[in-house]
């Protein structure tokens, strides 16, 4: 919110928003919004850029679509539906529809147990399970525990108190490497500041979590990296010139991609996806879903925490809601809907 009051007391007469809600809650959207259309009759022209489809259709006058940094078309705002841009971007229809019924079975074992999970004020006592095959969606406001409870999980931080329980046993996690060895990966908010090492190639970042199953005597198994990188580079359909190719020159879906990679080589059996298709087009975003949809068929577990209704409906099994530390609602996806979960969400 400072930086978008800084570009706006500047005077200028053109201000480019780029993914600027990013990290904003509902209603700090909404004042935006406000904002954007005292500067509209002002004269100020806005260019707006964004992933969220609702935004786009709300906020502006024309869509002008992009896809691998060729202009596609504009399209007046008014006449068009959120499919026609979709299909711009994409070059294909992609269907969203949220999920109405489990994919886990009734029968399905727990995997992971998280006992009275507790670090100051940012989370307060937080149990849960997660069962095989499942997707377990993490919802609530900025702010409201999520990512700090996956931290936990991961050894990032450490925890006050609390126990956790890796397939009926009693594991200590107090590092990040404690947390591989029992079979757990985490795919962080920010993947280009916990996830990559960005003046790493494709190759380099593949490999990163397991580099000791590439080593020969002191040296790294070059060719063995080599082809592994190839192979899911292959598989995820990431788009890059060669495994040679720096990270940073990656855009932000293929960089996922590499990020997801890492931990499939791992071969993790509990996944964290912490905001998984943020700042990511619409086509990259629909092959992670259907990546995470069949992770999950193949039986591995996932915890997926994400600020965006729509797709905390389409992906989960069930949905964890947290306010202020503390989880205030668990809703089978059978009974969840956007005002449920907000409802939950505002719980204080």
């Amino acid at each position: 919110m400072v930086e978008i009051a800084k570009a706006i007391s500047s005077g200028a007469r053109v201000i480019v928003f780029d993914e600027p809600t990013a990290a904003l809650t509902d209603s700090e959207i909404e004042e935006l919004f406000k904002v954007i259309g005292d500067l509209r009759e002002k004269g100020t022209g806005i260019i707006y850029i964004s992933h969220r489809m609702d935004e786009i259709n709300v906020i502006s006058d024309r869509v002008t679509v992009m896809r691998d940094g060729e202009y596609v078309g504009t399209l007046v705002t008014k006449d068009c539906t959120k499919n026609d841009i979709i299909k711009m971007m994409v070059g294909r229809t992609v269907f969203s529809e949220p999920k109405t019924a489990s994919c886990v079975a009734e029968d399905a074992p727990v995997v992971l147990r998280c006992e009275n999970l507790s670090r100051g004020k940012a989370v307060k006592g937080v149990t849960f399970e997660l069962r095989r095959g499942e997707i377990l969606g993490f919802s609530g406001l900025m702010g409201a525990g999520r990512t700090e409870t996956a931290r936990l999980l991961f050894g990032a931080d450490k925890m006050d108190s609390g126990r956790i329980f890796v397939k009926g046993r009693e594991v200590k996690i107090q590092s990040p490497e404690d947390a591989v060895k029992a079979g757990i990966g985490y795919l962080s908010e920010d993947r280009k500041r916990f996830g990559l090492i960005l003046d790493k190639t494709v190759e380099e970042n593949t490999v990163l979590a397991t580099l000791d199953h590439f080593v020969n005597g002191l040296f790294i198994n070059r060719r063995k990296a080599r082809e592994t990188a190839e192979q899911y580079v292959g598989e995820l359909k990431t788009k890059t010139p060669s495994v040679r190719q720096y990270v940073k020159k990656l855009s932000g879906g293929n960089q996922q991609k590499v990020v997801i990679a890492k931990w499939l080589v791992r071969d993790c059996d509990i996944l964290i996806f912490d905001e998984p298709t943020r700042g990511i087009d619409v086509g990259a975003k629909s092959e992670i879903y259907s990546l995470m949809e069949r992770l999950a068929g193949e039986g591995k577990s996932i915890i997926m925490i994400s600020s965006e209704l729509p797709e905390v409906l389409r992906m989960s099994d069930r949905i964890i809601v947290m306010c202020e530390g503390k989880i205030t609602g668990e809703l089978p996806i059978e009974e969840a809907n956007q005002e449920v979960i907000m409802e939950a969400a505002t719980n204080r």
